[in-house]
């Protein structure tokens, strides 16, 4: 069979893919693609490695501990395999602008954060949108023996955010994550539970946390907090450490194997159109057994980020300013935690709230506590939102009660 009817040549030196993570699913997917075919790859990763990592993450030796995991990764498997063009970059997505991400035919995230899907959603459904240049991408995800795959196409299939209800609030955080790059309180309250409380021993040898001791909460917070500053992350409380109790579920070797394979077959499908691709996403369980089931999931008629339709809001006119922004910043809500609210009134720009510049939200705080009616907005108002969780800014119209 001639290579050039099968697709080769182009899938080795043409196809350009991004890989974001190099976690435990991400070394599963990096090695998937060089065994099948892909010599053009970059790797995006801001973490490091730990110690922890190397039970499940094989392209990490001890060696490589404390260096970063995209670098390690590339250096791993192309030492490896032979005629591979990878390349690492030890950063965040948003240290990158569109310009980069538009020179990939496909994008495959292998993330443990739901907060870098929807950034990661919203820049590539921006490209569709702005710049007409439709990148799928594939989304693998595994916790424990569970696992998904989906294709998304931008315009096309359902987004991310078409089905954030499909991913619950999240209560369970990789180790990796929680000792090295800390990104919520959440995270925080876990490292002084899970690592400081067995290293420090504040209330004496071999005495355990318990979640009903005041003292022992009290010193959780306070260390949590502690670590909380100097990562500059808000939001540690002692209603919040008390409320973190669950165990961090580990992660499992051959989930990652099972997850990864199948979101390089969907890239392989694609790139070579040898067989139709999924549509659109695979449910994979190995508790009981073993079992999948793949299923359309359907676009959402007012997504947040692919509509692009305005998202109405009701509130009575006496409600403060605070309430929006619980309803937006809510998991069950919006899930916009940092947001910037402006409006317009009487035909001028006002921003009513802003989160993310210190200086600016102790200036505009006191008008979380002001009515609707006392900020003159009106029934019908239009508001946007922006929040570093979406690229794109939200659109809210009121109803005013």
């Amino acid at each position: 069979v001639s290579t050039q009817s099968t697709g080769v040549p182009m899938l080795q030196d043409q196809c350009k893919i991004l890989v974001v993570g190099a976690g435990g699913l991400g070394c599963e997917i990096i090695k998937c693609l060089a065994m099948s075919g892909f010599r053009a790859v970059h790797v995006i990763d801001m973490d490091t490695i730990d110690l922890s990592n190397l039970n499940r993450q094989f392209l990490f030796t001890p060696e490589d501990i404390g260096k970063p995991k995209a670098e390690a990764a590339v250096r791993a498997v192309m030492k490896r395999v032979p005629g591979l063009q990878y390349v690492a970059h030890y950063n965040k997505i948003q240290d990158f602008d569109d310009d980069f991400y538009m020179q990939f035919h496909m994008v495959i995230l292998g993330l443990d954060s739901v907060m870098a899907r929807r950034w990661m959603n919203s820049t590539l459904l921006n490209l569709a949108l702005r710049r007409e240049s439709i990148i799928p991408f594939l989304d693998g995800g595994t916790e424990a023996f569970k696992g998904h795959c989906r294709v998304v196409v931008p315009l096309t299939t359902a987004c991310i955010e078409c089905n954030m209800d499909l991913y619950p609030p999240q209560r369970n955080f990789p180790l990796c994550t929680i000792a090295n790059t800390p990104r919520l309180p959440e995270h925080c309250v876990e490292y002084a539970k899970i690592v400081l409380w067995p290293k420090e021993q504040p209330f004496g040898a071999d005495v355990a946390v318990d979640g009903d001791n005041p003292d022992h909460i009290t010193w959780l917070y306070k260390t949590a907090a502690d670590r909380a500053n100097s990562f500059s992350i808000s939001g540690v409380t002692y209603r919040l450490t008390q409320g973190v109790t669950k165990r961090i579920i580990p992660a499992v070797a051959s989930t990652n194997a099972t997850i990864a394979a199948a979101c390089v077959t969907e890239c392989l499908k694609i790139a070579t159109s040898s067989y139709r691709y999924l549509d659109n996403y695979l449910m994979f369980n190995n508790i009981d057994g073993v079992y999948t089931f793949a299923f359309k999931s359907e676009r959402k008629e007012n997504c947040l980020a692919c509509s692009r339709a305005s998202q109405k809001l009701t509130f009575a006119k006496s409600d403060p300013l605070q309430v929006m922004l619980d309803t937006i910043g809510s998991e069950t809500g919006f899930n916009l935690r940092k947001p910037t609210l402006t409006t317009v009134v009487r035909g001028e720009n006002r921003t009513l709230y802003m989160s993310n510049i210190p200086q600016m939200e102790e200036a505009l705080r006191p008008n979380l506590t002001r009515s609707f009616g006392e900020l003159e907005l009106e029934n019908e108002q239009e508001i946007v939102v922006t929040d570093p969780g979406v690229k794109m800014p939200v659109h809210f119209i009121l109803t005013l009660t």
